[in-house]
Formats: C-alpha cells, structure tokens, sequence
C-alpha cells in the first residue's frame, strides 16, 4: 500500500476522532450548572428511546462482534451464525428483564449505579466493595481486548504500526470519556453504532461484488469446505458449544453492568419500549450481517488461515482485498466505533466503580462532604488512569481478543447474574447469599479457566454460573432474612384499596427526575 493510500485511510477516521473529542467538550458545557454525580455518571436520566437504544447496542458490540467473530465465521461456517444469532435477543432482554425495576428503584433511593443498588438491596458495603473491584478488574480485561483489536484493525488495514494506531484511538476515547462523561459516552455510541452499521452494509457489497455474487461465492463453498454449511461443522461445532455459548453471549449477558445501568439512566417509558424495538432491531442486522460477512469473505480470502496469520487478520485483510482504496477509511470506522464505544462504555462505569461506590461513599459515610469541584477532578482523574493503565496492558498485545473478551463476559456474569435476578426478584435473597454467590461463583470460574479445566467439555461459564446460585441459595437459607424496611422498598405491597389514582400518586413521588407515570 503507498503512502497516499495509507493516507487516504487514515483521514476519514481522523475526522471521525475529531468529532467525538468535539462531542465530549461539548457535552461538557451543557453540564455546566447541573448535579454533577447525576449528569456525568448516568446522564441525569435523560437518555431518549433512540440514543438509549444504540448506547446500548455498541456498548454490547465489542470490536470482538466485528473482527474475532466473523473470523471464526470464516473459519467454521454457518455454526458460527447460529450460534451467535442468539445476541439478538441481549437489548430486548437486558431492557425488559431490568430497564424498568433498576429506573424506578434508583430514583427511590437516588442511585446512581449498580453497584448502589446493589449496596441498597444487601446493606453491605463489603458487597459493594467487591463488586466494584470485580468490575474494575474484568471491565480492564475486556478494554485490553479491545484496544487490541482495534490497533490491529488500524495497522493491517492502513498499513501504519500497531502501537500508531493504539495511540491515536486510546487517547480519544480515554479523552472524550472523562471529559463528557456518560452523556458523552451515550452521544458518541449513538454515532459509533450509526458507523457500525454504515461499516457492514460497505463491507457486504464489496465482498459479494470480489466474490463474484452470492452464488459463486457460496458454490466456491460447497465445493471446497462442504462442512461449513453444516450446523455442527464436521465436529468443530459440538452441541455443547452451542449450549454454552449461548449462555456466555446470551442469556447471562442480561446481567452486565455496562448494559444495566443503561435503565437507571432513560427518561420514560416511552424511550424503555422504543429503546428495546429499535435495539433489537439493530443488534440483529449487525450481528447476523457482521457474521455472515466473515462466511462470504472466502470469496475473497481463498487460501488457508496461517497464509492470513489468524482470525483476527480475516476481516481487516478482506476491507483491504475487496473495498477500493478510497472507502478503506470509511469501512474500518464501523469496527474501530465498536472498539470505541466499548471502551468508553466499561470506563465510566469502571470511573464511577471507584468513585461513585467507595471513594464518595466512605467519604459521605464519615460525614464528610466533597465538593463538586473535586468530584470534577477526582472523576475525570480516575476515568483518565483506568484508560491509561489498560492502554500500557495493550502494548503487549495477546492474540485471539475473542477469547479474552469471552473470560471478562464470563467473570462479569457469574458475579452479578444471580446477585442482580434474585437480589430483585426475590424476598428471601439475602446478603449472605449474595456474598457467597459472588465471591465463590467468580472464584471457581477463574480457578477452572486458569487450570483449563471443563465439565463435560463446556466452558467454565457453566461451572461459574452452578457454583455461584448454589452459593446463594445455601447464604440465603442460613443467612439472616434482609430487614423488613428494606424489602418494603425493593417489593412494595400494594394496598387494599389499590387504585389506579394511588398508582399514578405513588409513580410520581418515585419518579421526580422526568420519568413519566407509566415508568
């Protein structure tokens, strides 16, 4: 590739950067004379249906969604898509299951974060701690993996290095993150997944159009790698990797505090039910599209994977074999956007882990205040060094980010799956239950995936997820029950005289931050 060329890549996705910078100082100046804990860390509970729709969508669709996943779509086949189709149903679930139970719980008790319900529910600032430290500690797992992926992406397509590309994007996004906050984070994601989606609809056509067409393509296929077509893949994709993962990128994703704390921050319930329609929406066309890309990419990559250097190098090789030079920039903005905007998603929840859910806490806890001048400092401090400290961590980078991206989703959801389900659905979990549940479930998934040991061959997320609700159910049977005032705010009962008029008073005092009364 000339020098021109490499320019010609670089300059959509300098512009691109410059604009998210822009959003964040913007996004700063409108905050300026508003709560600042409430606007920097949720948005002051203003998110509509459609921004909330796509923060959430690009915060799930990590740069593994666009670059290790259909790689391994190109090496297996169908079964990969199959596998994955299942991420359809994460915004829908995510939203429904929580969005509304953690929007009006966090506006009876002002919360601001998971892990502020959390606190609230058990009355355990010893839970709270440690789910804010297994937060910071995954959340830094998945941000290597996408930094990773998103340099390598940047050097294989533009043809500069690795390390140019992991500073130019590193930077935006730790820059606009901490100076914007969460309101920053949700306008940029919007713009990302807007990116994403223009990204895989460029890639479809310049790939089907090297292919020679659908047919060829596929023809090439059934002719040379029959066992893609098949739904097992020749063995490489056994019922039970279906099964697991299924739970890994599925289910249990409905439990990730990067996507539930997405329904302490929307404004009605208007926005909840569009947010879940539209995100459904769009998390399909990009997942099933994304995936089924890699598939056709054999139409343009036809030689074996080691001629490719892995499967992370599939997709960046295939923009750079079948788009012309003119668009390259414009199509790698869509997977570096999912690089960003899950980035800056996992870093402010990580920033207000520390912040927000021990620094601010033991402080108010001592009687002591802080001012909003140094909340200012103090977030933007820590949102800056989380993002640094990962960055280094980058500089090295391990290979198949899949694979990491897959540990930290597993982590994240064997420690809060159970704790967030039961804890809000059910009276009789107690803090116990929960302790044990999350300190013993996370302990034995990173035992088992350290030792590389498996149950009947099924990923660790299967082992983390048993240990973690046996654990709970047995604190929750020898533990003490939760107060009683405490349960009256997480399970209120309805009165006798129950009416839709006490309903729409009791909405209303729960919901002063512009939540409507249906919320």
């Amino acid at each position: 590739m000339t020098n021109e060329g490499n320019l010609s890549a670089l300059l959509p996705l300098l512009i691109f950067m410059g604009f998210m910078v822009a959003i964040g100082f913007w996004v700063r100046r409108q905050s300026v004379g508003k709560n600042f804990v409430q606007t920097y860390f949720i948005g002051n509970h203003d998110l509509g249906g459609f921004v909330l729709a796509m923060t959430t969508v690009a915060t799930y669709s990590s740069v593994s969604s666009f670059v290790g996943g259909p790689g391994m779509a190109w090496q297996i086949g169908f079964g990969w898509v199959y596998m994955a189709v299942v991420q359809v149903t994460a915004i829908f679930l995510v939203l429904g299951i929580f969005g509304k139970h953690v929007a009006l719980l966090s506006r009876r008790f002002d919360a601001v974060t998971v892990v502020d319900i959390i606190r609230e529910r058990f009355q355990s600032d010893g839970l709270a701690a440690l789910s804010a430290f297994i937060i910071v500690l995954f959340f830094c797992g998945t941000m290597t993996a996408q930094f990773v992926g998103g340099a390598k992406l940047f050097a294989t397509v533009t043809g500069y290095s690795y390390e140019m590309g992991l500073l130019l994007f590193g930077l935006v996004v730790v820059l606009y993150t901490s100076i914007g906050g969460f309101r920053a984070v949700a306008i940029t994601d919007t713009c990302c997944a807007v990116m994403m989606m223009i990204g895989i609809a460029l890639l479809l056509y310049y790939v089907l159009e090297a292919g020679g067409g659908y047919t060829a393509i596929m023809d090439n296929i059934h002719m040379n790698h029959p066992e893609m077509l098949e739904p097992l893949s020749a063995g490489h994709m056994p019922v039970g990797l279906y099964l697991t993962q299924w739970l890994l990128v599925g289910i249990c994703t409905i439990a990730l505090p990067q996507s539930v704390v997405r329904g302490i921050s929307y404004k009605d319930t208007k926005s909840l039910h569009r947010a879940m329609l539209i995100g459904t929406v769009v998390v399909g066309f990009m997942n099933i599209g994304v995936n089924f890309t890699g598939i056709l990419a054999h139409g343009v990559l036809t030689g074996p994977l080691s001629e490719y250097g892995g499967v992370d190098y599939i997709i960046p090789k295939t923009i750079v074999a079948a788009l012309p030079p003119a668009l390259v920039g414009f199509a790698i903005i869509g997977p570096l956007a999912a690089s960003i905007s899950t980035i800056s998603g996992l870093l402010i929840v990580a920033s207000s882990a520390l912040v927000k859910d021990v620094y601010l806490h033991h402080v108010e806890k001592q009687g002591r205040q802080v001012t909003e001048k140094r909340l200012r400092v103090l977030s933007t401090a820590a949102t800056a060094v989380i993002g640094v400290i990962v960055f280094i961590i980058a500089l090295t980078p391990p290979s198949l980010i899949w694979i990491i991206n897959m540990f930290a989703f597993g982590g994240l959801e064997t420690a809060f799956f159970w704790t967030l389900l039961l804890g809000l659905f059910w009276r009789k979990a107690n803090r116990l239950g929960a302790l044990l549940s999350m300190g013993g479930g996370t302990f034995a998934y990173c035992l088992t995936q350290g030792m590389g040991f498996k149950f009947m061959g099924l990923h660790q997320i299967v082992i983390g997820i048993t240990v973690s609700l046996a654990f709970f159910l047995l604190g929750s049977f020898l533990g003490k029950p939760q107060e009683e005032r405490v349960l009256n705010v997480f399970f209120p009962q309805r009165p006798q005289n129950w009416n839709q008029k006490v309903e729409e008073n009791e909405m209303e005092a729960v919901c002063p931050l512009g939540g409507d009364k249906n919320t």
